[in-house]
């Protein structure tokens, strides 16, 4: 399955690219999808069987699971 986590800060998103890389998890970062909201801009999209949510920093802001007509929002942290 393909996710999309947004973050709140740059350096968050950074992080937890390192982590799922080191783990074996195919992650890539990117601008953050319209259809999704970022107080930083940057995301990290990634392809893993669950949404790995051990690996997020904990700055993280949102997961989504990409869709055929979208994102599906699975968990949005405060």
């Amino acid at each position: 399955m393909t996710y999309v986590a947004t973050f709140y800060t740059h350096a968050a998103a950074m992080l937890t690219h390192r982590t799922m890389t080191k783990n074996g998890i195919a992650a890539r970062m990117m601008p953050v999808p319209r259809e999704l909201s970022s107080s930083c801009g940057t995301c990290v999209r990634y392809e893993a069987p669950d949404p790995c949510y051990a690996m997020l920093d904990r700055d993280v802001e949102q997961v989504a699971e990409a869709a055929e007509t979208g994102y599906v929002i699975r968990r949005t942290y405060q």
